[in-house]
């Protein structure tokens, strides 16, 4: 049998236990009025701020979430990019077992995904063979949860999302009202836990690569930034404030973008470990799945600079496609940000934190490095919709994260209360309902 994580009561059983069957009838789970697509899309990014513009989810759904546990002590060990392939594999391995896209938001060390009522079982069995795999491929301990929506809503919270489309052509979801931030608390105390898949089960990961080498910004600093709302703060003051500094950001170079449109893609050899881990052996051999990935790299090369000389020559190259659909800037229950900019700026920026910090509107945490890393997910390079996760090259968000812990204490950000629902502790979320208060989004 997989691996049981968290109390008994919530966590999800994969593994040699069939998963339970998951309802589709109208009487279990009444058709759900959210549909991600139908919801606003921005393409200014101060807009996301604006949380009215947000679609509430509906109770229905679930939070696909993962997190890589001491991910700080794998980035002081180097890991730094096994840290990230595992975040990034959650929201491959996730949408390629419900083939289709899905939510998501990339987190460094994790990800959140929207799964819908009748996605729950695949969803929970493509967490499971992740946190197999990360464990035995990439030496990391990875915590999964599939989260009830309607179990947010109990605990007070709410669950809205956006979509932003800037210059590139791929939509990411943005999100709002604490429900995220309430998931990864749950997940990190093993509530709604998704149990470990058997030995030697792996998720289908295609698409996910990591060929680029650290992206170094010459006279820029690489800044990863997240920024959250104080729980008594006024919404209007602070929103105002994160405007002022995405103002600061903005004044900067391609608006601070941290990915440069001349670099290079990675020498065929570099980074087949993770990949070939990816996908497992070769006829029982490591060595002849990375031979295979080679191979598949230098075809893949190949072909990529074909298809952009012979299928594209009248768009922009793949370099500036790679650099529109980056997503160095976000909005998840608060601000979070990669990017680069002179000293000065960075300077700028962190005293306008620091001030936002004093008028009791926020709390933050700030990493400096200097270059920046990517993880992709292409089908192929001939398609302009690649999406592209950007992180810090010297731990990113998850430093950030660890300085904002240490620096807010015990103050709390209103998207970050600790505490579960009443019926947490009774909740299957691939089973029975939950039980107690869900309310219904307006």
């Amino acid at each position: 049998m997989g691996t049981e994580v968290g109390d008994p009561a919530t966590r999800v059983a994969v593994g040699t236990v069939p998963l339970p069957s998951f309802p589709r009838t109208p009487d279990t789970f009444p058709a759900a009025p959210f549909k991600y697509e139908a919801a606003t899309r921005l393409t200014r990014f101060e807009d996301v701020l604006d949380e009215a513009r947000y679609t509430p989810v509906d109770d229905g759904w679930f939070i696909a979430h993962s997190d890589v546990v001491k991910s700080t002590s794998a980035i002081a060990r180097g890991e730094y990019r096994a840290v990230n392939f595992a975040g990034a594999a959650t929201i491959a391995a996730v949408r390629n077992a419900l083939g289709k896209d899905v939510p998501f938001i990339f987190g460094g060390d994790g990800a959140s995904l929207l799964v819908g009522p009748e996605d729950g079982g695949a969803a929970a069995a493509a967490l499971a063979a992740t946190v197999t795999w990360a464990c035995e491929d990439l030496g990391l301990e990875l915590r999964a949860a599939l989260i009830p929506v309607s179990a947010v809503r109990a605990a007070g919270l709410d669950l809205r999302v956006v979509r932003y489309a800037g210059a590139g052509k791929v939509d990411y979801a943005m999100f709002a009202g604490g429900g995220l931030a309430w998931a990864d608390a749950m997940t990190k105390r093993g509530c709604y836990a998704v149990a470990a898949a058997p030995p030697g089960a792996r998720p289908d990961l295609a698409g996910l690569t990591c060929r680029f080498e650290a992206v170094p910004t010459p006279g820029r600093i690489v800044l990863s930034i997240i920024a959250l709302p104080r729980q008594d703060a006024d919404p209007e003051e602070v929103r105002s404030a994160l405007m002022g500094i995405l103002a600061i950001v903005d004044s900067c170079p391609a608006m601070g973008g941290s990915l440069p449109r001349d670099f290079t893609i990675r020498p065929g050899w570099s980074g087949m470990h993770a990949e070939a881990g990816a996908a497992g052996p070769l006829a029982g051999s490591l060595w002849l799945r990375k031979l295979r990935v080679l191979a598949k790299r230098t075809l893949a090369v190949a072909a990529h600079w074909t298809a952009v000389v012979s299928e594209r020559r009248a768009e922009p190259a793949y370099g500036a496609e790679l650099v529109a659909n980056a997503d160095f800037r976000k909005y998840d229950d608060g601000l979070r940000l990669t990017v680069a900019c002179p000293d000065p700026v960075a300077e700028a920026i962190e005293h306008s934190l620091a001030s936002a910090r004093d008028r009791g509107l926020i709390h933050y945490g700030v990493h400096r490095q200097d270059a920046a890393l990517v993880t992709c997910i292409s089908a192929t390079a001939a398609r302009p919709d690649h999406a592209h996760f950007v992180d810090g090259a010297d731990g990113g968000y998850a430093q950030a994260a660890l300085r904002l812990r240490e620096a807010a204490g015990t103050v709390r950000s209103r998207a970050q209360p600790l505490a579960p629902p009443d019926h947490a502790a009774a909740v299957d979320p691939l089973g029975a309902r939950p039980q107690g208060r869900s309310v219904r989004p307006s």
